[in-house]
């Protein structure tokens, strides 16, 4: 498991947590950066495991 996958783990997580605080609080500015934090996450992670997968 290499910094990206972790990273892009974290930026998920974060990115949850903001999305529901948003909809908890009908934040819509903050909804859209959980979706965005998200989907930054998910591309890094992608980015990870593609680097693993190359080293093997």
């Amino acid at each position: 498991m290499n910094k990206d996958r972790i990273v892009g783990a974290a930026k998920q997580a974060k990115g949850a947590i903001k999305d529901g605080a948003g909809k908890m609080f009908g934040n819509a500015k903050l909804e859209a950066e959980g979706k965005g934090d998200k989907i930054a996450g998910t591309i890094q992670n992608a980015v990870g495991r593609a680097k693993d997968e190359l080293k093997h």
